[in-house]
């Protein structure tokens, strides 16, 4: 808790100025790390009613974000550049925290020196940490969309390589779309070169596109998506659109590094029957792959442990009722729907007994629900010039994600309960 001290420091002038520069840094870092513009919204409301604002503003442009304050009869508004997104979910559960329990009398010097603290904070997990989270994670992919041993294995070398290669580009401010396109570049590169290994040494590679495809399904955008899609269904156009034109933009620069492996190694994307089971081992191993690919991603959005175990269980849960339900005759889209609403809920649960926005429970929980395959399938095929199998691709992409989207929306509906006191703190 931030210690208090006279409220002589939020009078004048330019102590009105740094107060609404407060509110402003916070809302900007809230959606540099990933946060969705509502739930940033009501964070910023409540932070400029515990300061002592009358009345607050916000707007977000493509960009930027302007506030506009009132207090005392006085009014300034105040814009600031958001920045290259990203994310990070200790970020937001920090100034999630800082926005709930500062308090009007505290010293402002404290407030700017605890957001500069929380923004220059370094991630939990090293690049190798992270890197072998995400191999494991695309293995567990590649298990899922029905690659064998050999193919998941192949899978997860590319992965976990193809994500120290982005996190050693972005070291070098290399830009997020470059870093994207040869961040895949070299993960495919590896799978191929693994599968080429595996069979010198006898191995049979059955179910070789998903395995490929599966090595960069780390760099789907799914957190941006999910957070835009879910803005949309808040009125939060501007911002939910500049995210989908970034996820589209991280697409096709990942698609642009995939085609030239694709073209070199003359990959064949045609669909294929996957990996077949005794059902009692496929839902084990679906539930174990879904546990695994949950706390892969938990880890690269920079969750804490607890979280972390907490995503394994919501995505093991949520993808396992979906598969069931997928099993037992129902389509994708509406499977999906009902994973998304059970994820949405249990997550709900939990947020407040591990203190962390449901966010960062949620969207890696369901992001092993991402149709990846179908999305990469969709712009390769298009740019194949094969257009009836890419409208295929693209129509189940779209309406799974769109599942997706709904599913957390209508689980918030039977958590209101849970949202409703900050909500009244925001008013």
């Amino acid at each position: 808790m931030i210690s208090p001290i006279s409220r002589d420091n939020l009078n004048g002038a330019a102590a009105f100025d740094r107060s609404a520069e407060a509110v402003l840094w916070l809302g900007a870092s809230m959606l540099r790390a990933g946060n969705t513009a509502s739930q940033t919204r009501e964070c910023i409301a409540v932070m400029a009613q515990n300061i002592g604002f009358d009345c607050i503003a916000v707007s977000f442009t493509l960009d930027a974000i302007t506030v506009s304050t009132r207090r005392d009869g006085e009014w300034t508004t105040m814009t600031r550049e958001i920045g290259p997104p990203g994310v990070n979910a200790t970020r937001i559960a920090e100034l999630e925290q800082l926005a709930r329990t500062v308090g009007s009398n505290v010293a402002l010097d404290e407030i700017s020196a605890k957001l500069s603290e929380i923004d220059a904070r370094r991630p939990r997990y090293t690049d190798t940490q992270i890197a072998a989270a995400v191999g494991l994670a695309s293995s567990a992919f590649a298990f899922l969309n029905g690659c064998a041993t050999p193919e998941a294995v192949a899978a997860g070398i590319g992965g976990g390589i193809g994500q120290w290669s982005r996190s050693q580009l972005s070291h070098h401010q290399v830009s997020q779309y470059g870093a994207a396109s040869l961040s895949a570049l070299a993960a495919s590169s590896v799978y191929v070169l693994v599968v080429v290994v595996l069979e010198y040494i006898g191995f049979r590679i059955a179910r070789h596109p998903p395995g490929f495809i599966s090595s960069v399904l780390f760099l789907v955008p799914g957190f941006p998506l999910v957070a835009a899609l879910l803005d949309l269904l808040q009125h939060q156009t501007t911002v939910a659109v500049t995210r989908m034109a970034y996820g589209a933009m991280i697409f096709l620069t990942v698609t642009f590094g995939l085609s030239v492996v694709i073209a070199v190694v003359r990959v064949d994307l045609s669909l294929q029957q996957g990996l077949q089971l005794a059902y009692l081992p496929k839902v084990s191993l679906q539930a174990a792959a879904s546990f695994v690919g949950g706390c892969g991603f938990a880890m690269l959005f920079n969750n804490s442990p607890r979280a972390i175990f907490a995503v394994g269980l919501l995505a093991l849960g949520g993808n396992a009722f979906r598969l069931a339900l997928h099993d037992a005759g129902m389509m994708l889209a509406p499977a999906t729907f009902f994973g998304a609403v059970a994820v949405g809920v249990a997550a709900s649960f939990l947020e407040d007994r591990l203190d962390v926005p449901r966010i960062a429970l949620t969207v890696p929980g369901i992001i092993i629900m991402v149709p990846g395959v179908y999305a990469f399938e969709m712009i390769v095929l298009f740019n194949r010039g094969q257009m009836l199998d890419a409208l295929q691709a693209s129509a189940s992409c779209g309406f799974v994600m769109g599942a997706m989207a709904m599913g957390l929306a209508a689980a918030q509906f039977f958590s209101r309960k849970q949202d409703r006191s900050f909500k009244q703190a925001a008013v």
